[in-house]
């Protein structure tokens, strides 16, 4: 496929297959340096050795742009950096207020690069997922809050409540519906895509159309 930017590509695709979209991308846009479509490789971090809120160090995000759309666990999303061996732990990130406006800043271009520009003037919101912890202060449902103001359009909060703590299988009901049709659901980051699909499921039972983006894809 030649270079060009994801909206002369997306343009130019009429109701694209899956296994169409499921491709790696180059573009010429220096701030949407990839979009690696492929199949999701095997997590090279086994469930067994995983410890994604401890302090020592297994997972941490060094921020190099690596902007990804990526097809697991029966849901597709996109998300711009990836878990590193360096840089800050995710605990860290979570907490730090300062890094709303950094998460903000690098997902909005991608959400409206591959969504339009002119989001308010449709049926469009901003959901989270649901809050398992920090729910006084919580870091990706601030992100998502921040993103919806700059695009300008409403942004639910608590639109889902988990019965439980699970992650994997998790089962959501419905507590503040939106009323658009349209939804971008945005969470800081992503590992197995069970809480997306979970979404993905509530949502889409209550005649929603939903997208997904994430900070970091915490698989690869």
């Amino acid at each position: 496929m030649e270079d060009g930017s994801i909206k002369e590509i997306m343009e130019g695709i009429s109701a694209p297959s899956f296994s169409d979209i499921l491709q790696t991308v180059k573009t010429s846009t220096p701030d949407l340096a990839s979009l690696d479509a492929s199949s999701p490789s095997d997590d090279l971090f086994a469930e067994h050795k995983r410890s994604a809120w401890n302090n020592k160090g297994e997972t941490r995000c060094d921020f190099q742009y690596r902007l990804k759309l990526e097809h697991h666990s029966g849901v597709t999303y996109t998300t711009i950096w990836k878990r590193s061996i360096t840089g800050r732990l995710l605990t860290d990130i979570k907490s730090d207020r300062d890094e709303v406006q950094h998460f903000t800043d690098m997902l909005l271009p991608v959400i409206q690069e591959l969504l339009g520009y002119n989001l308010s003037v449709g049926d469009w919101c901003v959901c989270s997922t649901p809050r398992r912890r920090h729910k006084d202060w919580n870091f990706a449902c601030a992100v998502a809050e921040s993103i919806a103001a700059r695009l300008n359009i409403p942004y639910y909060e608590d639109v889902a409540e988990a019965k439980n703590a699970k992650r994997v299988g998790a089962v959501f009901s419905m507590r503040n519906c939106p009323k658009e049709t349209n939804i971008i659901c945005v969470d800081d980051f992503v590992t197995t895509g069970s809480t997306f699909l979970s979404m993905k499921n509530l949502l889409q039972d209550a005649g929603k159309n939903v997208v997904f983006f994430a900070g970091i894809n915490n698989r690869t």
